[in-house]
């Protein structure tokens, strides 16, 4: 196994390693207190909890089973050359453990608290069974031959279809709703974050080895990083730019008095 050659760039990659931890975790408890507050999940996509649970789950299997496993490491060296690194840190396992409970805890409150008319929809409970059906043939697959990299490869490759669809529900619901009251922008802004210095992290360690193998060895990782920049900037314009909250809220605020104003006068005329 390699080691690093710079330890500048190795002290880099374990501070944004423990950044992104710190940010994507922190991330959670934005709309858990949220929901806590208005003791309501109105505005929160029950869609997008769902399928994000899925997708921590399956990226807590990948991350846990590379940096624990000697057999999942030794066909990982087997595949990429013993000079390698692996491509999970310990802050990778820490991350997924804690977005695996707080998801489910987010799910728990949809249980618990007032969500008006809105249910799961038979979508998104569709592909969460094909999905984990999917997980069950494949590891029966790898059992025969103790494959168990190319396993890990199947739940690197769920997680990464999973971060691809997860947004979208919550996408589609605010430009119904014409707003996004109810969703968490703070757990956005923590996301991208989190992003941002998870993909450098990724670029530390390979300009440290000379190899981009780290980015071939965990695509998933990567395309993790670039699809949650791409979709939590969306969400960002929606919040911001397309249906900015505050605004309208200033314009009722002020449209009250003058009402106020034009009903006296009238009842003075009167």
């Amino acid at each position: 196994m390699a080691s690093w050659n710079s330890g500048p760039l190795e002290l880099t990659y374990e501070l944004l390693g423990w950044f992104a931890f710190s940010c994507w975790s922190i991330s959670f408890y934005p709309q858990v207190f949220l929901n806590c507050r208005r003791k309501s999940v109105v505005g929160l996509n029950f869609d997008f909890v769902l399928l994000n649970l899925t997708k921590h789950s399956s990226y807590l299997i990948y991350n846990a089973s590379m940096y624990f496993s000697s057999a999942v490491q030794k066909q990982y060296f087997e595949e990429y050359g013993y000079g390698e690194m692996i491509p999970v840190a310990a802050n990778d396992v820490a991350f997924s453990a804690h977005a695996v409970l707080l998801t489910a805890v987010t799910l728990f409150q949809i249980l618990i608290y007032e969500r008006g008319t809105q249910k799961l929809s038979k979508v998104a409970i569709g592909i969460v069974s094909v999905v984990w059906l999917t997980a069950a043939v494949c590891f029966f697959i790898a059992l025969r031959h103790h494959s168990w990299l190319w396993l890990l490869s199947c739940f690197n490759t769920i997680q990464v279809f999973m971060t691809l669809v997860k947004y979208v529900p919550q996408a589609i619901m605010n430009f119904k709703r014409k707003s996004t009251d109810g969703f968490s922008i703070s757990n956005i802004m923590l996301d991208l974050s989190g992003a941002i210095a998870n993909y450098g992290q990724m670029v530390v360690q390979s300009i440290d080895q000379g190899s981009w193998n780290n980015f071939y060895g965990n695509i998933g990782k990567l395309l993790l990083s670039l699809v949650t920049v791409f979709f939590d900037t969306f969400f960002i314009c929606q919040h911001f730019v397309l249906y900015p909250a505050k605004k309208t809220y200033k314009s009722v605020a002020l449209a009250e008095p003058e009402d106020d104003i034009k009903e006296h006068l009238v009842s003075e005329n009167v």
